[in-house]
C-alpha cells in the first residue's frame, strides 16, 4: 500500500511539473508582435510638441495628436489589423517608458543614436533630417553661420542629438527643456537666441509665427529617425521595417510628410 502511495504521488508530481515547463514554454513562444495582434492594440508612446513629426491642432472643435509620425504609426497599426492608443509625453521620459513596457513603440522624431540603443532597439531610419536652428526675425542679419552661434544662449530638447550638438559649440550657453513649446516661448521671450532643431520642425514654427526665422545654416546630416522598439524584439522590428520599406518604396513616407507640413500651415 505504502508503495502504490509513493508511486501515486511521484505521478502526480511529474503531471504538475510536466504542466509547468508547457507553461513557461508557452510564454517564451509569445514574441511581442504576436501579444500586440492577440490583445488587437497597439501603444504608441511621443511627444506631441514637435510638428511637422507630431503636434496637437484643433480640428472640428477637437483637440486632436496629428503629424507624420502619427500617419504611420495609424498605417501600422491598420497594417497589423490592431487599434492604435497613443500616449504623449515628455522627450525625456519616452525610453524609460518603454523599458517598463508602458507603451509598445516610440516614434517621436527620435535619431538612433548609439547610447539609446544600449536600452532599446531601432527599426531602419523612416526619414533623414537635417539640424537646423530658429531664431528670432529681428537677429537674422546677425546669425547667419554656425560661427555666429559661440557665446550664444542656445535652447534645445532634453536627452536630443540637438542638445549633444550644442555642447559642442564653442562657449555656447545651453538650455535644455523638455518640450519644443517652452522653448519657442523663451525664444519669443528673448531667454535665449537660438533654439537647434530638425529643419522641417524650423520651418513649421516659422510658417505660423512671423516673428520667427529659420536661417540656411544645417548644422548635421543626421542619419534619421527611427522607430524604437524594447530588447529582443526581433520580430516587431523585422514587421515594422517590411512596412517601411514598403511605404518608402511607394513614396508614401513623403505624402505623410508633404501632408503633415499643410496641416501645420492651414488655420
Amino acid at each position: 500500500m505504502f508503495k502504490k502511495i509513493m508511486t501515486i504521488l511521484l505521478i502526480g508530481c511529474m503531471v504538475f511539473s510536466f504542466a509547468g515547463c508547457s507553461k513557461e514554454t508557452s510564454s517564451a513562444d509569445t514574441n511581442k508582435l504576436d501579444e500586440i495582434k492577440s490583445k488587437g492594440k497597439i501603444v504608441l508612446g511621443t511627444s506631441a510638441d514637435y510638428p511637422p513629426y507630431e503636434f496637437h491642432k484643433v480640428i472640428n472643435g477637437e483637440d486632436v495628436i496629428v503629424g507624420f509620425d502619427i500617419e504611420i504609426a495609424k498605417a501600422i497599426a491598420d497594417e497589423l489589423g490592431v487599434e492604435l492608443e497613443i500616449k504623449d509625453m515628455k522627450f525625456d521620459g519616452l525610453l524609460a517608458a518603454l523599458v517598463a513596457n508602458k507603451i509598445d513603440f516610440i516614434i517621436a522624431g527620435m535619431t538612433p543614436d548609439p547610447d539609446r540603443a544600449k536600452s532599446v532597439d531601432f527599426t531602419k531610419p523612416y526619414y533623414a533630417e537635417e539640424q537646423s536652428i530658429l531664431i528670432n526675425a529681428k537677429n537674422k542679419d546677425k546669425i547667419k553661420s554656425k560661427d555666429d552661434l559661440k557665446g550664444l544662449k542656445i535652447g534645445v530638447q532634453k536627452s536630443t542629438v540637438q542638445e549633444k550638438l550644442a555642447k559642442g559649440i564653442e562657449g555656447a550657453q545651453v538650455k535644455g527643456l523638455s518640450k519644443i513649446t517652452d522653448l519657442v516661448l523663451e525664444l519669443s521671450n528673448e531667454k535665449i537666441d537660438a533654439i537647434i532643431i530638425p529643419k522641417p520642425v524650423a520651418h513649421s514654427y516659422v510658417s505660423s509665427n512671423e516673428k520667427l526665422f529659420a536661417p540656411e545654416i544645417i548644422l548635421q546630416k543626421g542619419d534619421g529617425a527611427a522607430i524604437a522598439v524594447n530588447k529582443g524584439n526581433k520580430e516587431l522590428v523585422d514587421e515594422f521595417n517590411k512596412i517601411l520599406d514598403k511605404w518608402i518604396a511607394e513614396g508614401k513616407i513623403d505624402e505623410f510628410v508633404t501632408n503633415a507640413v499643410e496641416l501645420t500651415e492651414s488655420k
